[in-house]
């Protein structure tokens, strides 16, 4: 007997959801590879193995498409840093933990697709609105909870936690395209920890 609307319905979504996540990965790759710039979306259907018109069915224009890339980026780059965090290595030392979480955000971002597609081209291909609102959804969320268990531990400071993480997580943006467009990278990370210790050192309460 014929399938009904019903019954089909389950495999369409779970097409179209594989064809987004290929669409997804082969413009990330590509991104990554070539640049935003430098990367065609002619390509990129090329590499998902679809067609143009599916690629618009599920982002309005490179740009939308984008943006699902640096959103996915910005997903592995946090949930690599909160790994980080939640180890107890340090024996829950919660000033230790917050230096180790910012070292963590720098080192997840040192892959140079990383660098080029979530700092470089985002900085260039996006508004500051929009930039805002992306560091609202990962780098800040992610910072916000790792000031609070501080503040709460008696670690940092008690202070608007809002501000404190928008502003800490421009200066890590900053740190992190400092490092992309460095010379020498390694000695650019030295130089950018030792700043960024400094700021997390000067969040302890005053004594």
């Amino acid at each position: 007997m014929p399938k009904t609307i019903e019954q089909l319905r389950p495999a369409n979504v779970a097409k179209a959801e594989a064809t987004r996540r290929s669409l997804i990965a082969s413009a990330r790759s590509l991104f990554g590879e070539q640049g935003y710039a430098g990367t065609s979306v002619d390509e990129v259907v090329k590499a998902a193995g679809v067609t143009k018109g599916a690629l618009y069915h599920h982002f309005r224009d490179k740009d939308d498409l984008f943006r699902a890339v640096v959103e996915q980026v910005k997903v592995d780059v946090t949930a690599a840093a909160a790994d980080s965090f939640f180890d107890d290595s340090d024996n829950d030392d919660p000033l230790q933990r917050v230096h180790r979480l910012f070292i963590a955000m720098i080192d997840a971002h040192l892959d140079p697709a990383v660098q080029r597609i979530s700092i470089v081209d985002a900085r260039a291909v996006f508004d500051a609105p929009t930039r805002r609102d992306l560091a609202t959804r990962y780098e800040a969320s992610l910072l916000r909870g790792a000031f609070r268990s501080a503040m709460r531990a008696g670690a940092i400071e008690r202070q608007p936690i809002g501000p404190l993480a928008h502003i800490v997580a421009g200066a890590l943006a900053e740190a992190c395209a400092l490092i992309a467009e460095a010379d020498d990278k390694d000695a650019a990370r030295v130089e950018v920890t030792e700043v960024l210790t400094r700021l997390v050192d000067g969040l302890q309460p005053r004594t």
